[in-house]
């Protein structure tokens, strides 16, 4: 087994709940930190968190969500996904974390790259002009894989 530091990390981001765009966002933000390199791979429902017209109006999964605490039925009930959002937004306030959009933008200004998936943008008839201007581009997966082609590089689904 090798000693190889990690040199990369590549976040797929498949869904944009509250809880998956923020994980993903803190983890590629900390591996700036550390001077790694971060990209994000934005695909799927994970689009409505670049997507200019979506970005700030994202929330919480309260159906199907064993980490909710509460009965599936219940977390369907109008307004509790709203509630479960506005109470997460409000605790991530006091911990002084920006909206989607800012933290975009201070993923885009460490170097972290932002790909939207081309078969997603394609499945959902968007064009880039409904995307961030932050975005480094619209990719392939095989071109996504092809940024995973050296030593030290990890890839992780979100």
């Amino acid at each position: 087994m090798s000693n190889t530091k990690v040199k990369k990390m590549l976040f797929i981001l498949s869904k944009a709940t509250l809880e998956n765009v923020y994980a993903a966002f803190v983890m590629a933000n900390g591996a700036r930190m550390e001077g790694i390199e971060s990209e994000i791979f934005f695909t799927f429902f994970g689009l409505e968190a670049i997507q200019k017209k979506k970005l700030e109006h994202l929330h919480v999964a309260t159906v199907g969500n064993p980490a909710m605490h509460m009965p599936t039925m219940l977390g369907g009930l109008p307004g509790v996904e709203a509630l479960a959002s506005k109470m997460m937004k409000k605790e991530m306030d006091k911990l002084d974390m920006p909206p989607v959009g800012e933290f975009l933008e201070i993923l885009s200004d460490s170097g972290c790259k932002l790909w939207a998936c081309k078969l997603a943008v394609d499945m959902f008839h968007l064009e880039e002009k409904d995307l961030i201007d932050d975005l480094d581009g619209i990719l392939t997966i095989g071109d996504f894989y092809s940024r995973a082609d050296q030593e030290g590089t990890q890839l992780l689904f979100i």
